[in-house]
């Protein structure tokens, strides 16, 4: 009996100087870290106010930020808490095999609210409002709307949301904010393009405590729910941070390979009128540029681009974010035509592929085409949606008007791919 008794003092003994040996090994590491992210804050400080200069001249190489793990490996037999603290610190984790389990972990569905911004200047209240209106038709879980918009449009936005029915108010909750750039510069940034567009490229800069946001154009129209594509975010990669849809599948007929005169992502360009994005990834990233071989932060980049480029750009914010993911390309999840469908997928004939599979998942008027006669197909959805009366039978009210106004479009190109705007409806209505 004595002896079992010692062995097992022995043995709690062993365990209990182990124990102790990994937690003096991560003690060091974590200490190894404080110490490295203290001499990078000192030498970031020394350089903030040289920072500040306008354009590029105050800019320079900063080797403290290079913060990547050197040639040591983790394997089984090598763990990442006895590595030195030089090599990479708690970083190591990522390397380790714990990788694969927090990465699975990660992309787990919760179950969240979907946060969708939009930015609305001028005559964009009804459009907007519509389109906040086919969000809640069809979205199961909750919704926030964080909308941008001039001062006077404020209390038509309260006053539209506000009336509609109690049953639909609870589906979303909305803050209202004015239009927001950077003080020295909010003149040049408000008529880049058109009026106010180019708030988007501010949004993770002002809304610093939301971690992801669905941006849309005003002229988005959902046929699924808002949380289909919001789910997108689980199959980002840990390098990605934003994703959308390609200008163009056909690039006989793309815009930017054709006449673009500036940098642009892969084949054909970006469409930025539904960008989905982990703002806390893009606040924390340093991006790659032409402008200078240090990376850039996103508040950094922004200017020095408009600077250089704003004699070459025709689509305003959106070439911007062509250039920055022309050289960040591992950045950019890419979403199928069918999340961000235009005139374009078929006004030369249908060229979006996914759309002929699965039909069409969010409509884009863009060129003012829910306004005018020139493709009345699209027309057809926004009145559909704008006249449909709250808490009517969605198939009686919305969808047969829809399908009798779009047999009255077969005329043209896009009227005759119609079939594919209620493809997808028709399945979010039954569920809804």
């Amino acid at each position: 009996m004595r002896c079992y008794l010692h062995a097992y003092l022995l043995c709690s003994a062993f365990t209990l100087c182990s124990i102790l040996y990994v937690c003096s090994q991560l003690a060091s590491t974590s200490e190894g870290d404080r110490e490295g992210k203290t001499a990078a804050r000192s030498s970031h400080n020394e350089v903030e106010a040289v920072r500040k200069i306008p354009g590029l001249s105050g800019l320079r190489d900063r080797d403290f930020e290079q913060n990547r793990c050197k040639s040591l490996s983790v394997s089984s037999w090598n763990p990442y808490w006895r590595l030195p603290a030089d090599v990479c610190g708690a970083n190591c984790l990522l390397e380790s095999p714990l990788r694969g389990k927090l990465k699975s972990a990660a992309k787990e569905p919760k179950n969240e609210s979907s946060h969708l911004a939009v930015v609305a200047c001028g005559p964009r209240l009804e459009e907007t409002v519509t389109m906040l209106k086919s969000a809640v038709l069809f979205s199961k879980k909750l919704l926030h709307f964080y909308i941008f918009a001039e001062d006077e449009l404020h209390d038509g936005f309260r006053n539209a949301l506000e009336t509609w029915p109690p049953v639909i108010r609870t589906k979303f909750t909305f803050t209202i904010y004015p239009i927001l750039f950077p003080e020295e510069n909010a003149s040049e940034w408000k008529k880049l393009f058109k009026p106010c567009a180019s708030q988007r490229l501010f949004l993770p800069l002002i809304l610093k405590h939301v971690d992801s946001l669905l941006y849309v154009d005003t002229d988005i129209l959902f046929l699924r729910p808002v949380e289909d594509i919001w789910s997108l975010l689980s199959q980002f990669n840990v390098n990605q941070l934003a994703a959308m849809a390609p200008e163009h599948e056909e690039p006989r007929i793309g815009w930017y390979n054709r006449f673009a005169r500036h940098p642009y992502y892969s084949k054909t360009g970006l469409n930025s009128g539904v960008m989905l994005m982990n703002m806390t990834r893009i606040r924390g990233k340093f991006f790659k540029n032409d402008m200078t071989a240090v990376a850039l932060q996103w508040g950094e980049i922004l200017m020095p681009l408009l600077q250089k480029y704003k004699l070459n750009i025709t689509w305003g914010d959106q070439d911007l974010l062509n250039i920055i993911f022309h050289h960040n390309p591992e950045s950019l999840y890419m979403f199928p035509c069918q999340w961000n469908y235009r005139p374009d997928h078929c006004i030369y004939g249908s060229n979006c592929q996914q759309a002929e599979e699965e039909g069409v998942f969010i409509l884009h008027g863009n060129r003012g085409v829910y306004h005018n006669d020139k493709q009345p197909a699209f027309r057809a959805v926004y009145e559909a949606v704008k006249q449909y009366p709250f808490g009517e039978n969605l198939a009686v009210s919305l969808l047969q008007p829809l399908e009798a106004a779009l047999q009255t479009t077969t005329h043209t190109y896009c009227g005759r791919s119609s079939h594919l705007f209620t493809k997808r409806l028709k399945e979010s209505i039954k569920s809804a």
